[in-house]
This record gives structure tokens, sequence and C-alpha cells, in this order.
């Protein structure tokens, strides 16, 4: 039955350009911070939860020797490719699908920050498992598999990766106060019928929604909602909210003036694990920053036409299968070209 239900809401999604979660606004802190200097940044940076465990080797990664020494010849190498991954379980120690997994590219050569959803349904091959889907890939093998699959399908570079809980975005929010977003009288029930199963969970009083419109939710309220996805166009509508939640933490951490960001840097830097350490970030803030970097993109892979509208029922599941050739060749013009794809009239 669910199945089904995401076969529906496949058939909805033209010209959508989704799956931009929590994630975008914790690297976007970890990048901004690199803007302040002396002790109390390292203070601040000391909270970062390295992943030391991840090799970095090439082969275990899954990355091309000969792509890497093509993107050097063309001096594009130093274009940086993140992984993110967004991941929807209730304990640390859980085993978990990547609800969402994105590419943040880097691109200080266009001055730009592209932000690259992959559709979690793709039916990739992931090493030691078979084809399967994308988000299988963290479930099997953490994130040294994740990156390892998205490398060696998408014929990529990456090297890094930032991972969030998306409980964790109850704690963002709270961590900033709140967060606006305008409640649909619909969007109530389903929304609360969440906020009450997580109360149970935890075993804590409810924050029921008590009213539509536009009001400051807190952050139980606002997971609750971002994950409503037994109404309207389920898991795309779902995105929308979670993107309709990040949108308003933007709006929150911008009037909160420059003077607040290392206070909320500090709250929020022990919510994440990344691969990167302290020096990382800084050289790679400090790379965004010295460059102009500011200008903001999304694009999401594979894009319309490339894919059987609905996906495909593979043995009973229903995966989405892609035309893999074009959509490396797109997504590589797009990274490193900065030529945006162009979706196929059917």
């Amino acid at each position: 039955m669910k199945e089904d239900k995401r076969s529906t809401v496949h058939k909805k999604k033209k010209k959508s350009n989704k799956k931009k979660k929590i994630i975008f606004t914790i690297l976007f802190i970890l990048l901004f911070v690199a803007g302040f200097g002396g002790y109390y940044v390292w203070s601040i940076l000391n909270k970062v939860n390295t992943n030391t465990t991840i090799s970095k080797n090439r082969e275990d990664l899954g990355i091309s020797s000969e792509f890497e020494d093509m993107l050097k010849s063309k001096g594009k190498d130093e274009i940086i490719n993140v992984a993110l991954f967004g991941l929807d379980r209730r304990t640390h120690n859980e085993p978990s699908r990547s609800d969402a997994t994105m590419v943040l590219t880097v691109d200080t050569h266009h001055k730009k920050i592209k932000m690259i959803s992959i559709m979690r349904d793709s039916y990739v091959n992931i090493e030691g498992h078979g084809k399967d889907k994308l988000n299988h890939a963290y479930a099997f093998g953490g994130p040294q598999l994740a990156i390892k699959t998205l490398n060696q399908n998408f014929n990529l570079n990456i090297k890094d990766y930032v991972a969030v809980d998306f409980d964790n975005m109850e704690k963002i929010v709270d961590a900033l106060g709140g967060v606006e977003v305008d409640i649909k009288a619909k969007e109530i029930p389903h929304a609360n019928k969440n906020i009450n199963a997580l109360a149970d969970f935890r075993k804590i009083p409810s924050q029921p929604i008590k009213s539509a419109g536009k009001q400051n939710l807190t952050g139980m309220q606002a997971l609750g909602y971002s994950r409503i996805r037994d109404m309207g166009n389920g898991d795309f509508d779902r995105t929308d909210r979670q993107r309709i939640v990040l949108n308003g933490l933007f709006e929150k951490i911008s009037k909160a003036g420059v003077t607040q960001y290392p206070s909320i840097v500090s709250k929020l830097l022990p919510l994440v694990e990344t691969s990167f350490t302290s020096t990382d970030i800084l050289k790679i803030g400090g790379e965004v920053i010295t460059s102009g970097s500011a200008n903001f993109e999304q694009e999401r892979f594979p894009i319309d036409g490339y894919y059987p509208d609905g996906g495909k029922k593979i043995n009973g599941i229903w995966y989405l299968p892609f035309d893999k050739e074009a959509t490396v060749d797109q997504l590589h013009k797009y990274i490193f070209d900065d030529i945006k794809p162009t979706p196929k009239q059917m």
C-alpha cells in the first residue's frame, strides 16, 4: 500500500527542486564560522563531532584516479563536493537509511554554492549488496559505503560528509527560539498525531498545535509538522514542509545578527556528525568567504524525462531506475561547468 502511494506521489513532482533539509542550515553555519578569528573560534570548533573512523583513501571511497587526473588537468580539482545525509532515526546507534541524500558543491570558480538532491529511490548498485535504493547504502555500511555508492554510480570525487538526525531538528529549532510557520487547518490533526506519538515515545508532555495560521512553533511542533506524510502528495509534500521549516530557520538566523552567530554555532555544532576537522572547516569557510561564493542554487537529479514517471516496480518493490549515462553527464556539467540541466519534454 505504501509503495503504491509512493508511485502516485512520483507523478506529481514536475519541476520540484526539493530535498533541501536541515543539513543545509548546519553546513552554512559551519562555513560562516570561518569569518571569526582567534581562540574563541577554536573553542567553538572543538565541539565538532568528527568521525575519525572513515577512510579517506581513494579506493575506499570509490573515486576514479582517471577522473581525478582529468579534473586536475582542467584546473577543476579545487571544486569541493561534500555528501550530506539526513538520517531519520530515533537512537544514535540505530542503523538508518539516509532519508535525504545530497551533494553540496562549493564552486569558487563560478562563485556559487550548489545544493544537489539525489532522489532517495534511485536504483543504483551498492557494493556488496547489488542493485537497490540509494538511501539503503547508509544503512548497509554507514557514511563510508554511502559516499562510495555516490562516487561509483555518479563518478564523483566526494571525500567528506556531514550527517544529522532529523530528530535533532527539534533541538535546533528550540536553540533558535522557535520557527515561524503558516499552518493550514487541515494539517493540524496530522501534525498533532506525530507530536503526540513523539511525546508518548519520550514519555514527556505533548505540545499540540492548537490553531491554524502563522505562528512560532516549538521544536517538537516543527518536527511533527515536517513529518506529515499521510495527506496530500505524501513524501513530496513532506519535503515541502521540511523546506518551509528550513527557510524559517534561515530567516531566524539572519535576523539574529552577526554578533549572535558564535553562540548559534556553539549550540548547533554538537548536533551534527562529520568527517571534517576544525581545520578543514576553517579552510573551506575561508575559501568561500574570500571567493565571494554567496550565490546559492538548487538542483535535483535525475531530472524529469530521464526516468520512468512514477518509478518502476521490480520484484514487487517500487524503485526509480534512471538513464545513468545522461544523468552522470548532466551532473558533471552542472557541478564542474556550471551548466544547468534541461528536463526532457515528454
